[in-house]
């Protein structure tokens, strides 16, 4: 999907929108840290084509701080950018709790000229900066739900994601 040749993104939207799209990425985020923290010590692979649990864990934190950071450099690049994310799932969540204000900062200070600046996402597409968040928040979702899943064959509880769960109940 080519967004250049459609009319363009006047600055005040594209800023609103970076606003409103933070909100739910930022809202995300103590979700996201609680079923990372819940992966127990140990691995687990349901299937030989699936991931590790510590595999999916690692790529959900580090891909959400790395399009963060790619959306405000204005370029994606297919290399990982952190070579010193800690193995362990404690060291994990607490390189996640760190880093991704860092990456949601750099959003945030980005200029309305930025987030209007059409961007190629590995030549698939090519899009306003400002739309990959949603993106980011949507990967971090799809894969926070496989992870889920290998939580409680793993001996692990199950934390409330949206409304509670058997291991953690809605408590209103």
């Amino acid at each position: 999907m080519d967004t250049a040749s459609k009319p363009a993104m006047t600055p005040e939207f594209a800023t609103g929108l970076r606003d409103f799209l933070l909100v739910g990425v930022e809202n995300e985020f103590p979700t996201t840290k609680k079923v990372l923290a819940a992966v127990p010590v140990g691995e687990y692979r349901p299937d030989p084509k699936a991931r590790t649990a510590s595999e999916l864990a690692r790529h959900i934190a580090e891909v959400e701080v790395q399009f963060l950071h790619e959306i405000a450099n204005l370029e994606f690049k297919m290399e990982p950018m952190y070579k010193d994310i800690p193995d362990d799932i404690p060291g994990l969540v607490s390189w996640y709790e760190t880093e991704f204000p860092k990456g949601v900062q750099r959003v945030r200070a980005m200029t309305p000229e930025q987030l209007t600046t059409p961007v190629d996402f590995y030549g698939v597409m090519k899009m306003p900066a400002v739309n990959y968040l949603t993106f980011v928040e949507k990967h971090s979702i799809h894969h926070r739900g496989q992870l889920a899943t290998y939580l409680r064959p793993m001996g692990s509880k199950v934390p409330d994601i949206y409304g509670g769960s058997a291991d953690e109940p809605f408590n209103p």
